[in-house]
C-alpha cells in the first residue's frame, strides 16, 4: 500500500497519489487500523468509533448526545491524533461570543497593524463541548463553518483547514440553562450517536488499565490527511443499486406518515443516509452499497432529523429504529 496512506508523514500534498492508487481494500485496512488505534485510548463500543470515522471521511459533522464522563472528549482527541490532525476544543457557555469561536481582527503588537487572529475553529477536528449551553448567537458562529468550511470576519472570508469536522456534544438530560438546537442546525450534522454507558466487561477493562492505557495525545499516528482525501474520493465512486435507493426511499417515506412523528425525514436526510452508507461500504472494502450498510447508518443519520409527536410515548430514535426493523429489505439489493 502507498505510504501516503499509512505513514505519519502523510499530508494533504500527497492526496493525489493516494486518491489515484488506493483501492477499497487498502482503505478498509487503514480504516480498521485507525479504529483499533483510537480504542487503545478510548474504552467504548467499536461501532461508535466506526461511525465517527465514517462521518469524518464523508465530510460530515457528528453530534454526540449522552451523559457526562462516558469518553466523548477522549474519542474525539484520539481520532484526531490517530490521523495526525489538529484538534481544537471550545467549551460552550452562556457568555460565549462568536469571536471566541471564529477569531477576531486585532492590533498586531509588532507591526501595530490590524491582523486576523484565528479562533479555535481553525482545526481539523473541533470539539464543540455542550453546544446547547451557548446562546443562539454563539451557536450560529458554527453554521457557516460547518456548511461552507470557512468563516467571515469583518467582511473577509477565511478558509478552514481540510479535512474539517465538528464533533458537538450536548447533555439531553439536563435542560436547565440550555438553548435547544433548532431543527435547521441539527440537520447540518451528518450523524448523531449515543455513546451510552459501557457494559460491565468494557468498564472492567477501563478500571483494570487505569495506569496503563495511553492518553490520546500519546497514541501513534496511523495515517494523515491523504487517507481522508482518498477515502472521500472512493465514496464518490460507490455504486448504489436501484433497489438500495428504493430501500432508502421506503424508510424515509415511512417516517413522513408515522403517527408518532410530527416531522418526517427530508430529501436531504435521504441523501445523508446514502452518503453515510457509501462510507460504510468503503470501510468494509466494497465499491457498492448494500441494504445492510443502510440499516447500519439509518438511525444515526435520521433520528435527529425527525421530530417526535408531542403525544408520542417513545423517542424519535426508537421510532426510526422500529421503522428500519419493519420496512422490508430488498432482495438482491447487494447486486453491483
Amino acid at each position: 500500500m502507498s505510504g501516503a496512506l499509512e505513514g505519519p508523514a502523510a499530508t494533504a500534498g500527497s492526496a493525489h497519489t493516494a486518491t489515484s492508487s488506493a483501492a477499497p481494500g487498502d482503505l478498509a485496512r487503514v480504516f480498521d487500523h485507525v479504529v483499533n488505534n483510537v480504542r487503545l485510548a478510548y474504552v467504548g463500543r467499536e461501532q461508535t468509533v466506526r461511525l465517527a470515522l465514517c462521518c469524518l471521511v464523508a465530510e460530515g459533522h457528528l453530534l454526540v448526545e449522552d451523559y457526562p464522563g462516558v469518553g466523548k472528549t477522549t474519542m474525539a482527541k484520539a481520532l484526531a491524533r490517530s490521523l495526525g490532525l489538529e484538534f481544537g476544543r471550545v467549551q460552550f457557555t452562556a457568555d460565549l461570543l462568536p469571536a471566541d469561536i471564529s477569531g477576531a481582527v486585532v492590533v498586531d503588537r509588532d507591526t501595530k497593524l490590524l491582523a486576523f487572529r484565528p479562533g479555535p475553529v481553525f482545526a481539523n477536528i473541533l470539539l464543540a463541548d455542550e453546544l446547547n449551553r451557548a446562546s443562539p448567537k454563539a451557536q450560529s458562529a458554527l453554521l457557516e463553518a460547518m456548511e461552507e468550511r470557512q468563516v467571515s470576519v469583518d467582511g473577509t472570508s477565511h478558509l478552514l483547514p481540510r479535512p474539517f469536522m465538528v464533533v458537538a456534544t450536548q447533555n439531553p438530560f439536563d435542560a436547565a440553562g440550555t438553548f435547544p438546537l433548532p431543527h435547521s442546525q441539527l440537520d447540518r450534522f451528518l450523524l448523531r450517536v449515543d455513546i451510552g454507558y459501557p457494559d460491565r466487561v468494557l468498564e472492567d477493562e477501563l478500571l483494570a488499565s487505569l495506569h496503563e492505557r495511553p492518553l490520546p495525545e500519546d497514541l501513534p499516528v496511523v495515517t494523515g490527511a491523504a487517507f481522508v482525501s482518498a477515502f472521500l474520493a472512493q465514496i464518490r465512486t460507490v455504486h448504489i443499486a436501484a433497489s438500495v435507493r428504493s430501500y432508502v426511499l421506503d424508510i424515509v417515506g415511512a417516517t413522513r406518515g408515522h403517527p408518532d412523528l410530527a416531522v418526517g425525514a427530508s430529501p436531504r436526510a435521504a441523501l445523508a443516509v446514502l452518503r453515510a452508507a457509501s462510507a460504510m461500504a468503503v470501510a468494509e472494502g466494497r465499491g457498492y452499497a448494500t441494504p445492510d450498510d443502510v440499516k447500519e447508518v439509518a438511525v444515526p443519520a435520521l433520528a435527529h432529523r425527525v421530530v417526535a409527536h408531542p403525544l408520542a410515548t417513545v423517542s424519535a430514535a426508537v421510532v426510526v429504529g422500529d421503522i428500519v426493523s419493519t420496512v422490508p429489505v430488498p432482495v438482491g439489493g447487494h447486486d453491483h
